[in-house]
């Protein structure tokens, strides 16, 4: 075996896990999920029937990735990240699987402690969502989303830092912006 499970986790049957992945203290996989490589998933989480979950992704302790949400490559979820699949549950009346709002966090992006991802968005790539922040619209692309409702408070780079007004980062990298969105420019 090339991951690690710890012995106090369940895997259900028919779970794909890419090699290097590690699945920490009283953790759930559920029928159908998929894994990639080097991953690490922290105390207490739980991952719902077929959630797909890119390579490196990183998901801190008490986080539930519900089904029908996507974590690309390299996505950071924070302590107790939330996530929801349906904008109007009822006990009484449940939907089912077909009916769920699938959210999409895309490569690179980091969600802070605490932030509740409303169902049927789109994180964009690189973006950063603070601590406690409650989602409910799309992010673009490198966006920094604070607040309740979330709102855009800036824009950040790949390693993380907010852009100057220049769109400059103090590592070096470079972005424009153009009709509202964000672009990394090419690297010399």
């Amino acid at each position: 075996m090339s991951y690690f499970i710890h012995e106090s986790s369940y895997v259900d049957d028919g779970v794909s896990i890419g090699s290097g992945t590690k699945v920490w203290h009283f953790s759930h996989v559920q029928t159908g999920a998929e894994i990639g490589e080097n991953c690490i998933l922290g105390q207490n989480v739980n991952i719902s029937n077929d959630v797909k979950i890119g390579n490196f992704v990183k998901i801190q302790n008490n986080v539930s990735v519900y089904e029908g949400v996507t974590l690309e490559d390299y996505v950071f979820c924070g302590p107790s990240v939330v996530f929801t699949n349906d904008l109007n549950p009822r006990s009484k009346y449940p939907k089912g699987k077909h009916f769920y709002n699938k959210t999409e966090v895309q490569y690179g992006a980091s969600i802070g402690a605490n932030a509740t991802i409303v169902c049927g968005v789109t994180i964009g790539r690189w973006s950063l969502i603070a601590a406690g922040a409650v989602i409910t619209s799309s992010v673009p692309n490198y966006a920094l989303y604070a607040g309740l409702p979330a709102k855009q408070i800036g824009w950040v780079c790949e390693c993380g830092s907010t852009l100057n007004t220049y769109y400059k980062c103090r590592c070096g990298r470079n972005y424009k912006l153009s009709e509202g969105l964000l672009y990394k420019q090419e690297e010399n």
